[in-house]
Formats: structure tokens, sequence, C-alpha cells
């Protein structure tokens, strides 16, 4: 798992449940136990989640950002990857880099 010593499977797990209908970015990051972790691992988190290590997290790598904690999660709709997406582009560029995720995470 891409998460291993960052995150316990059983949070993910949890987590991922708890968003099959809706996606809410701050109770996932809060039971997933990311909300909790270390700045250091935070951002290890987000050079897992920015798949093509652009330094960014796109819209792209957004909508598919369940499938980073666990294959064959389900892809957020279009509206939840946009107003995730609107939440953590604080510069307003069009993508989430690193410093902006992890006040998001924090959020």
């Amino acid at each position: 798992m891409a998460f291993a010593g960052v995150l316990n499977d059983a949070d993910i797990t949890k987590a991922l449940d708890e968003c099959k209908d809706a996606f809410d970015y701050k109770k996932f990051f809060k039971t997933c136990g990311l909300a909790g972790k270390s700045a250091d691992d935070v951002k290890k988190a987000f050079y897992i989640i920015d798949q093509d290590k652009s330094g960014f997290i796109e819209e792209d790598e957004l909508k598919l950002f369940l499938q980073n904690f666990k294959a064959g999660a389900r892809a957020l709709t279009d509206a939840e990857t946009k107003a995730f997406l609107k939440a953590g582009d604080v510069d307003g560029d069009g993508k989430i880099g690193a410093d902006e995720f992890s006040t998001l995470v924090k959020a």
C-alpha cells in the first residue's frame, strides 16, 4: 500500500467507507488520520497523490484521489473534484501545490 508507514489501513478503509455516497475532504483527512500527522507525513502523502510528479496535484489527479488510498475506490464526481480543487487552490492557478495541500489537510 502506498501509504504504509504513514497511515493505518483500518483508518483508510473507514474513511473510504464514509465517502461512498459523498466526499467531504475535511472528514476524509480526519478519519484516515492524515489531519493529525506531521508536516513531513503530509508532504509524503502529497507526493504519493502527485502521480505525474509535477509538484502539483491537478484536477485529473484529484478526480482519482481516493484510488491513491485503495485500488478500486470510486472516482470523485466532477462536482466533488471541482469543490475539492476550489478548496485547496489558494493562489488560483488551477492546481494544488504542496503548501496548499498541507493547509487543506490541516483545515
